[in-house]
């Protein structure tokens, strides 16, 4: 009830904000960005174009990767327009295909750009049920296994620029609250809804990719530690917004619920600070493995804390990313 009132009020936390603060609050007081440059993840809508937008106006270059180009080059369109100083590149990736994710990496590496920030934040919620051309469930290929990817194939570029300009690199991975929905076998599940349409329910599977981007955050800050890679790795929960991945679920249910709700969605500008805060400021200067909401650091499940499981997790996800992982991953059988 304490935290309700909390959020309601919007009362700052440790950090000086809180639920009602904004992506431009935020970053106000964070350095220069001039000389850093991200790659964002789902930035053509909702809270990913507010995060470029408010990244760009604080001076950083981006490259926006999406699978609409034409997205992607509105979306830069409406930064320049704003800031007309920006320097952003726009880039083909569809996260739910492992080989887009490679050409991506390749077609980066040839622009010789350094990279300071990953922000991991594109999502999908996937109402029915569909397989990868990888051969995994929809959700979990774009949410999760994308970007682990993703980071793996990008983090030696960022471990490389953090060498070189001494400024820590900082990858931020977008999860939600809804990762604690999920308790059970992680894997086993992910192996019942890729073989078994009948066992796909659209909530647990979304929540199940959201509980795998937490599980991801703590085996490679980990990994990251033992590396002694100038590269930190945290996850954030943004809030409950309106935005087109909520806008999909269309009904008189799901309008009544977010009507009984209303007082607890964020605006946009809202549920983009907790990953700005994160990506930007000092304070989280050698801050690693760590789960934020509200401009703050928070708890993640049970689940979400076991590290036998996220580097179970880790193991599968190498497989599955392998290029012959067709052959010879089965979820199930990798459950034990």
């Amino acid at each position: 009830m304490l935290d309700a009132l909390k959020y309601l009020l919007g009362s700052f936390g440790a950090s000086g904000y809180g639920s009602k603060s904004t992506a431009e609050e935020v970053t106000e007081n964070c350095p220069d960005l001039g000389s850093i440059t991200a790659v964002i993840t789902g930035a053509t809508s909702g809270i990913g174009a507010e995060t470029a937008r408010v990244l760009a106006k604080r001076g950083a270059r981006l490259v926006l990767p999406a699978r609409s180009l034409k997205a992607a080059e509105e979306a830069k369109a409406r930064i320049v327009a704003e800031f007309p100083n920006s320097e952003i590149v726009v880039m083909a990736l569809d996260l739910s295909s492992l080989d887009s994710v490679r050409c991506f990496v390749l077609e980066f590496e040839s622009l010789d750009l350094p990279l300071n920030l990953l922000i991991n934040n594109a999502g999908k919620f996937t109402h029915e049920h569909a397989i990868s051309e990888d051969g995994i469930e929809m959700t979990f290929a774009t949410n999760y296994l994308g970007h682990f990817l993703l980071t793996k194939l990008l983090l030696n570029k960022m471990i490389e620029t953090a060498k070189k300009t001494g400024v820590q690199g900082r990858i931020v991975n977008v999860s939600s609250t809804i990762h604690s929905w999920f308790s059970g076998d992680v894997i086993r599940y992910l192996g019942l809804i890729t073989r078994n349409k009948s066992q796909y329910d659209a909530t647990r599977a979304y929540a199940v990719s959201k509980l795998a981007n937490v599980l991801h955050t703590k085996e490679l800050a980990q990994r990251l530690k033992q590396m002694d890679a100038n590269v930190t790795v945290n996850c954030v929960h943004p809030g409950i917004v309106r935005t087109r991945l909520t806008r999909e679920t269309e009904g008189i249910v799901t309008d009544l619920i977010f009507f009984l709700t209303s007082k607890f969605l964020k605006t946009i500008p809202q549920a983009a600070a907790t990953t700005c805060y994160v990506a930007t400021h000092p304070r989280l200067v050698n801050v690693s493995g760590k789960y934020f909401a509200d401009c703050n650091e928070a708890w993640t499940s049970k689940l979400g804390s076991n590290s036998q499981e996220a580097s179970r997790l880790w193991s599968a996800s190498e497989i599955m990313t392998a290029r012959d992982s067709r052959a010879i991953f089965d979820p199930l059988d990798a459950s034990d």
